[in-house]
């Protein structure tokens, strides 16, 4: 059992690490939309998306470091950590519920981060639509030549000739 334990040990710190480093990169993220750094919020955006998939890989890890403890304590593949805890050694038990709490609390705090961040991406865009339809209004149907009713017609002007 020690190693199952071991190694699910160490995917607990390992989704901890990378849970952190996703926070660093929302924060990283947050900057750019604030101070309106627009190549730079590609860049962050790329880096967080990555970090998304890292995440994921090592939750894999995690689970099936989890899935093994559980079939060596005789649990069923899909016992959550939860109830296994209990099952391995008292020394193990505090490391155990130290790693599940804090990638819990990391957890909550990327789902708030990332909830922000999208608040702010989502206002700034709709700041940019404003900006936009106040040199060109919304497009209204208007008719053709032969007299025809046109869905969405061009108001025949672009943005360009609409400033200059």
């Amino acid at each position: 059992m020690n190693d199952e334990l071991q190694k699910l040990i160490e995917s607990l710190r390992e989704e901890l690490r990378q849970y952190g480093q996703m926070l660093i990169l929302l924060e990283d993220q947050q900057d750019r939309i604030i101070q309106r750094h627009n190549d730079e919020l590609l860049d962050a955006t790329a880096a967080v998306n990555q970090q998304g998939v890292s995440i994921q890989t090592v939750r894999h890890q995690r689970e099936e470091a989890q899935r093994e403890l559980a079939e060596m304590l005789r649990m069923g593949r899909n016992a959550p950590l939860t109830h296994l805890t209990p099952l391995v050694p008292a020394d193990y038990r505090p490391l155990l519920n130290a790693l599940m709490q804090e990638n819990n609390h990391l957890l909550q705090r990327i789902q708030r981060r990332a909830q922000q961040n999208h608040v702010l991406l989502r206002r700034s865009l709709e700041l940019l639509d404003q900006f936009i339809n106040s040199f060109c209004p919304a497009k209204t149907p208007v008719y053709d030549g032969a007299g025809s009713l046109q869905a969405g017609g061009e108001t025949g002007a672009s943005l360009y000739e609409a400033v200059g």
